[in-house]
C-alpha cells in the first residue's frame, strides 16, 4: 500500500515554524563562599607551600589581578583533610576526586535546573531532549543519565552528553538546543551545565606557572537553560532568540589552551598570548555572524562573552572599540563567581535579563534588539552565538 504522504511532508511536519528560543533560567552554586583576598594564604596553608614564599607571593600579584572578588567551591578544607593526596601537584589522586565528582555534578546540576523548571512553570513531562555538559566527573552511566533521575524526567527523553569541552562550551549546548528545538516541532530542551573544580585543585609547582592562573580564576557553579521553538506565550515567557549559532577554530593557536586528563586529576596549560589571539579574530567573526543583519556598530549590540580572564576582556574591549557598559554583566559574572567554564555565559544570560527588567529597560538585552554571545576555549575554540532580545516583562525575573 502507497504511503499518504511525501518524505517532504513528513520533514515539514516535524519543524518547527520559529526560531529557538530561551524560555527559562536557572543557576546554583555551592555554599561554600571562598573570599579571593584570602585565598592565597588558604591555598598555601593547606597544600602545605607555605615555605615557596616568592612563589606566594607571585599569587597573591595573580589574584588581586584576577577581578574575580570572591568564588564558591565544593572543596573546603575538610574534603582536603580526608584526601590530603589531592592537595599535591603531582601525585596519583585521580581516584579520590573521581570518587567526589561522580555524585556531585549532577546533584548540583539539578540544583540549577529545578530552577529553570519552577521559572518554566510547564510539567517535566514536557521535556524532550536533554543536553548535560561538564568538564570533569566521566563516568558510566553518564551525568545525563543521574540527572534525569535526580529531576524525575521522562525515561523517553533524548539525551547529549558532552564530556571535557571546556569553556567555550556554553555556546556549544545552545548551538545544539537551537538544532534541536527548531528541527523537532514541539521540542523543549533543559540544557545543563555543571561545573565543579575539583578535578583541577592541586598544590603549586616551582616550574609550572600557569598552574597559578587557573587556581586564581575558576570557580564551581551549574546553570540550565530551556530552550524551544514556537514558545505558546499564555504559559511560556520568551527571554531571547537563537538567531544564528556557529563554531570556529582559531587559525595557528594549537597548544594555546590543553587540558590532558592524567592520574594527578586535570591539568589545564596556556599560553600568555590566548588574550591576543582571541582579541585579533573576534572583529572577523563579529563581520561574519552579523552581516546579514547589516550590523558593524559593535556598541549597538548587546554582549554576553565569556569571562575567560580580565586580559582576555581588556582586550576584546579595546580591538571592538566597546564602551565600559557592553560588558558589564560579564565582569559582574567574573567577579562575584569566577571563571565556572561552560556555565558562565549562561550566568551572564540570567544577570542580564535580571538587571534589564531591574533598570527599566525595555528588552532583555539592556534595551538592544540584538546581541552577541561568544564562548572562548581549549583549541582555540570559539562558539559564536546571535541573540535577539524580546520585551521586558515582570513575568521574567522570579
Amino acid at each position: 500500500m502507497a504511503a499518504k504522504v511525501t518524505v517532504e511532508e513528513v520533514r515539514k511536519a516535524h519543524r518547527a515554524e520559529g526560531l529557538a528560543t530561551v524560555l527559562a533560567i536557572g543557576t546554583a552554586t555551592p555554599p561554600n563562599c571562598v573570599y579571593q583576598a584570602g585565598y592565597p594564604d588558604y591555598y598555601f596553608r593547606v597544600t602545605k607551600s607555605e615555605h615557596l614564599s616568592d612563589l606566594k607571593e607571585k599569587f597573591k600579584r595573580i589574584c588581586r589581578k584576577s577581578m574575580v572578588r570572591k568564588r564558591y567551591m565544593h572543596l573546603t578544607e575538610d574534603i582536603l583533610q580526608e584526601n590530603p593526596i589531592m592537595t599535591s601537584y603531582s601525585a596519583p589522586s585521580l581516584n579520590a576526586r573521581q570518587d567526589i565528582l561522580v555524585e556531585e555534578v549532577p546533584k548540583l546540576g539539578a540544583l540549577a535546573a529545578e530552577k529553570a523548571l519552577k521559572e518554566w512553570g510547564q510539567p517535566r513531562s514536557q521535556i524532550t531532549h536533554l543536553i548535560f555538559c561538564a568538564t570533569a566527573g566521566v563516568d558510566m552511566p553518564s551525568a545525563d543519565y543521574r540527572v534525569t533521575k535526580l529531576l524525575g524526567l521522562p525515561h523517553s527523553v533524548n539525551r547529549v552528553m558532552l564530556y571535557h569541552q571546556g569553556c567555550f562550551a556554553g555556546g556549544t549546548v545552545l548551538r545544539l538546543a537551537k538544532d534541536l528545538a527548531e528541527n523537532n516541532r514541539g521540542a523543549r530542551v533543559l540544557i545543563i551545565c555543571s561545573e565543579i573544580t575539583i578535578a583541577t585543585f592541586r598544590g603549586p609547582s616551582e616550574s609550572h606557572h600557569d598552574l597559578l592562573v587557573g587556581q586564581a580564576l575558576f570557580g564551581d557553579g551549574a546553570a540550565a537553560v530551556i530552550v524551544g521553538a514556537d514558545p505558546d506565550e499564555a504559559t511560556e515567557k520568551p527571554l531571547f532568540q537563537l538567531v544564528s549559532a556557529a563554531q570556529t577554530l582559531v587559525p595557528d593557536t594549537d597548544g594555546a589552551i590543553e587540558g590532558h586528563l592524567r592520574e594527578a586529576g586535570l591539568t589545564f596549560h596556556l599560553l600568555e598570548k590566548v588574550p591576543e589571539f582571541i582579541s585579533m579574530n573576534i572583529e572577523q567573526l563579529l563581520e561574519e555572524a552579523f552581516a546579514p543583519m547589516g550590523i558593524s556598530d559593535w556598541n549597538s549590540i548587546f554582549w554576553v562573552a565569556h569571562p575567560g580572564g580580565p586580559a582576555i576582556l581588556d582586550m576584546v574591549e579595546a580591538k571592538a572599540g566597546l564602551d565600559k557598559a557592553r560588558l558589564r554583566a560579564t565582569r559582574h559574572v567574573l567577579a562575584e563567581y569566577g571563571n565556572m567554564s561552560s556555565a558562565c555565559v549562561l550566568f551572564i544570560l540570567d544577570e542580564m535579563r535580571k538587571r534589564s527588567a531591574k533598570d527599566g529597560h525595555n528588552t532583555t538585552g539592556e534595551g538592544m534588539d540584538w546581541g552577541v554571545l561568544f564562548g572562548f576555549g581549549p583549541g582555540l575554540s570559539v562558539e559564536t552565538v546571535v541573540l535577539h532580545s524580546v520585551p521586558v516583562t515582570t513575568g521574567h525575573v522570579n
